[in-house]
């Protein structure tokens, strides 16, 4: 949710008058923790640095209160992985992916981090690949990245999201404009680095 575009009061705001179910990641985490970030880059230590100081207690204490995993209805939902979520690993391989789903419960688990929409769909083997609609069938395991909102890396610029229709058993992704100058002029002016605003523009 925050620590590296220039609103992330506004984002907080958003999700919790929405009343969304939201799990923890990396940059949540560190920005409401005061553990250190040493391991990050140094564009993201000093966005995380620059998140900590524009966030209240109240807004630090909400971040540290999320949970890493959440099961709602027949999905799951984590961050990273759930073979460990808190150690932050990619899910890119497919070894990846199967620590994954021998710790997955339900039929389908999203999960973000790498901020590269893909899929992984495992029967008696694990098939890996990008996706625009799943057709969630009995019987197989899903783990599905859904992208990024605020910072893709996939070559594509435009935010990504996806829907799960639980009536049809599908997961549709999506992809829209948003106003990327007015963020990246924000971005500039709170003294963030430079790169996340160019990163917007490139997708990557």
């Amino acid at each position: 949710m925050v620590g590296y575009n220039a609103d992330p009061k506004a984002c907080l705001q958003m999700l919790r008058s929405l009343d969304c179910k939201v799990v923890q990641g990396n940059h949540d985490y560190y920005s409401g923790y005061n553990e250190s970030v040493e391991l990050f880059t140094p564009l993201a230590r000093k966005s995380i640095y620059w998140t900590r100081k524009q966030l209240s207690p109240f807004e630090r204490k909400y971040l540290r209160q999320l949970p890493l995993i959440l099961d709602v209805e027949s999905f799951t939902m984590v961050h990273s992985s759930l073979s460990n979520p808190q150690r932050w690993s990619y899910i890119f391989r497919k070894r990846a992916a199967d620590a994954n789903f021998r710790n997955q419960f339900n039929p389908v688990c999203f999960f973000g981090h790498t901020h590269v929409p893909l899929a992984f769909v495992k029967d008696k083997t694990i098939e890996k690949g990008f996706y625009e609609t799943l057709h969630v069938r009995p019987g197989l395991q899903y783990l599905v990245n859904v992208g990024s909102v605020g910072q893709p890396r996939d070559r594509n610029p435009k935010a990504a999201y996806a829907i799960y229709d639980l009536n049809e058993q599908t997961i549709t992704l999506r992809r829209v404009e948003y106003e990327m100058k007015e963020t990246q002029r924000k971005i500039r002016a709170a003294g963030l680095p430079f790169r996340n605003a160019l990163r917007l523009a490139n997708g990557r």
